[in-house]
């Protein structure tokens, strides 16, 4: 399989490409990477599969038709990773989330229809929904968002939709609750938390802490969704979850323990505008359709990145200091 992997240069979209290239996932015969490398991107991420012969990496973005054009005749299948994806951020402006997660995606797809053959997964988040105070998400729930960012992932579900229906576009959409491992970029709450910690400084808490999360590890995710991609049915969507729901307070606690600290290193701050209360996805149809099931565990899995955070200072350091 000929793979095209945009916004491979982020945090999942790099450890799915490493993953596919030391053949954790399955033997490829190609990756190329797209990335326009804004603050999140990072080639270093990629470091350990530059001089893989399979492997090769184009600078540029989503929104370039001409660039398009050049790559996808030479590939079977597009997973898109290409997102801005930081709640605050969309709160704070919502363009850039728009034109990357709306227009970028329907471009994507205006090119792809156009070569026969081309299977294309979006790779898309469980706040499509909204919030569940109770019970858990199945694929067929309706799409509630609270956020700008989650506004745009839930858009581009609709474009994927409409293509796969009207044009007849192989399409495969999953939706994932929250990621942790490494190579997150240390704006979101696990790595910010660490390397604050790693700093000697406190970690900010909204809230009350009371918002609950499924965590699933990215190993897990990026395995989820090659499973889709090679396993799935064209038109359908997928639930990936960890299957390890805990409040924000309970994962905070966790790592203070963890790092040798207490709740003195804990400040409560303003909640975020619009913070949503609950996520919970059903993964049930992902394990019964595709054998998806999660296989790290929670506690063992925050271990692993605490000790790669401490160990990988170099490359957390700088991008804190932007």
């Amino acid at each position: 399989m000929r793979l095209l992997v945009t916004g491979g240069a982020g945090f999942i979209g790099s450890n799915y490409v490493r993953r596919l290239l030391d053949e954790t996932l399955s033997d490829v015969q190609s990756v190329v990477v797209l990335d326009k490398l804004t603050y999140a991107g990072n080639l270093e991420n990629l470091a350990t599969v530059q001089s893989d012969s399979r492997f090769s990496f184009v600078q540029g973005d989503i929104c370039d038709r001409d660039l398009l054009k050049s790559i996808l005749p030479n590939v079977d299948a597009v997973v898109n990773f290409a997102a801005e994806s930081h709640v605050d951020n969309s709160i704070n402006n919502s363009d850039e989330f728009v034109r990357t997660n709306i227009l970028g995606v329907q471009i994507l797809l205006e090119e792809i229809r156009r070569i026969p053959g081309i299977r294309f997964l979006q790779v898309s988040t469980d706040e499509v929904y909204g919030s569940i105070t109770e019970g858990s998400w199945t694929e067929s729930e309706p799409l509630l968002p609270n956020s700008p960012y989650a506004a745009t992932k839930a858009a581009a579900e609709m474009l994927v939709r409409s293509f796969h229906r009207t044009f007849g576009v192989d399409t495969v959409v999953t939706r994932c609750s929250n990621n942790y491992g490494p190579f997150h970029y240390p704006e979101k709450l696990i790595p910010l938390f660490i390397t604050n910690l790693i700093e000697g400084k406190k970690v900010p808490v909204y809230g009350q802490g009371l918002n609950v999360r499924d965590w699933l590890h990215v190993d897990d995710h990026c395995r989820g969704i090659h499973l889709a991609l090679t396993k799935g049915k064209a038109g359908e969507i997928y639930n990936i979850g960890g299957g390890r729901e805990l409040p924000n307070i309970e994962i905070t606690t966790t790592i203070l323990e963890l790092m040798g600290r207490d709740d003195s290193a804990i400040e409560y701050v303003e909640d975020r505008l619009g913070h949503d209360l609950r996520y919970s996805v059903d993964w049930a149809k992902a394990e019964r359709e595709l054998g998806y099931r999660p296989q790290i565990d929670f506690e063992s899995g925050l271990v692993a990145v605490i000790d790669w955070y401490r160990t990988n200072q170099s490359w957390w350091k700088p991008l804190k200091k932007k």
